[in-house]
């Protein structure tokens, strides 16, 4: 996961673009990728060609599902780890040009299923695209308390982040006259060059273009605040909304919140993870909560009512006579959330009464527990209750 790039990024389209726009970024980049296209190719540019298009076919996977790309887009590829299927676009068995099939629908009129592409004609068949620009990502942390999980929260973060230029607007350029259509790719970004195999075959491949490193644009008269960067950073305020139900390292992602991009590309994105603070009293496995509550053996026996710590304040609990060490009492609904979306419910909150024994007793208390000793009544005889709480303990070992 970790070295996955932003979906967004992979189609070369922002984070508001439609599904019309999506759909056709990912036509494009399929067909600027089909391995058939790379027939003539060396093993090396052949590889390249499959990665990517495997990469577009993931990333337009979860963009072209409004669900998927609604969690994708509040949690990034964290939602994979929470069951929303942020990845895992499964290859195996897939017959790649059925696949192209599928998307589109054979309105393109071209023939996927003989040796290779017809119909491709000069540099890509104008199928390449000007390389759109994405600012750098941000990653934070915030602490969390239990109440705050519980209940969900907003927090203000100070960051220090890259901003477009005031004077230039982000443009680089003291005015638009001094923005020009680069001259080595005339606008597109990208140039080809023909390349020559081990073997003696020749092929082609499309790469950046030096001069303008992609932007298919160059400046003549740079910004002098900014130097033509287009840039300037500043500490800024963000508010982040953290849902109820997070869990400790889960990562929230701020769609545009990162340092803005170069000559007004695409800004990157927040990316906050959480770090949860321990509970003094409680301890927390997913959505349950647990708590040990110790009590003396007369409350054990005579039973009584205690105070157990929640998270919306405290809650009484009885302890019925003959409690034995180890019991347990399920409070339900008194746990955690779930991350909306993401399972469904609420958890409980478990609480583990544990019996203290005395070891020191004056001369009086031993001798009045002497002649309790042999009463029937403090002899085991175990009821069925006694004997499921006893099972438990013995299959701990």
């Amino acid at each position: 996961m970790a070295n996955k790039r932003d979906y967004y990024e992979v189609l070369g389209v922002a984070k508001t673009a439609s599904a019309d726009e999506i759909k056709s970024a990912y036509r494009k980049l399929a067909l600027k990728w089909h391995p058939d296209r790379w027939v003539n190719g060396t093993d090396a540019e052949k590889k390249t060609a499959e990665e990517n298009f495997k990469e577009a076919a993931e990333a337009y996977s979860i963009l072209s599902d409004p669900d998927k790309r609604a969690k994708y887009d509040q949690y990034g590829f964290a939602a994979e780890q929470m069951g929303a299927g942020a990845g895992g676009f499964d290859f195996g068995g897939m017959d790649i040009n059925d696949f192209l099939r599928n998307i589109f629908g054979g309105s393109f009129g071209f023939d996927f299923g003989g040796g290779g592409f017809s119909g491709f004609g000069g540099f890509g068949g104008g199928e390449t695209q000007q390389r759109v620009l994405r600012g750098r990502d941000i990653r934070t942390s915030v602490k969390l308390t239990l109440e705050e999980i519980a209940n969900g929260c907003d927090k203000e973060i100070s960051l220090e982040r890259a901003r477009p230029c005031p004077d230039c607007g982000g443009k680089g350029a003291k005015s638009d006259a001094d923005i020009k259509t680069c001259p080595t790719c005339g606008g597109q970004g990208r140039v080809r060059q023909q390349t020559r195999g081990l073997f003696g075959g020749i092929g082609y491949t499309i790469g950046t273009c030096p001069q303008c490193q992609g932007e298919g644009k160059i400046i003549t008269n740079p910004c002098r605040r900014c130097n033509g960067t287009g840039l300037e950073r500043k500490r800024e305020m963000v508010k982040v909304h953290i849902p109820a139900g997070v869990e400790d390292g889960m990562q929230i992602t701020i769609r545009g919140e990162g340092h803005s991009a170069p000559h007004g590309g695409v800004n990157g994105d927040l990316l906050v993870v959480i770090n949860e603070i321990q509970h003094p009293q409680l301890q927390r496995e997913g959505n349950n909560l647990f708590h040990t509550r110790i009590i003396s053996v007369m409350d054990a026996m005579l039973g009584c009512e205690v105070s157990v710590p929640c998270l919306d304040g405290s809650y009484k609990v009885k302890v019925e006579p003959g409690t034995q060490s180890g019991t347990v009492v399920k409070l339900k609904g008194k746990g955690l959330p779930s991350v909306q979306g993401y399972g469904h419910g609420t958890g409980d909150l478990y609480v583990k009464f544990q019996v203290w024994v005395p070891h020191k007793l004056s001369r009086s208390e031993k001798d009045a527990l002497e002649q309790m000793r042999n009463s029937s009544s403090f002899q085991p005889d175990l009821t069925r209750e006694d004997k499921a709480t006893f099972d438990k303990v013995k299959n701990i070992f």
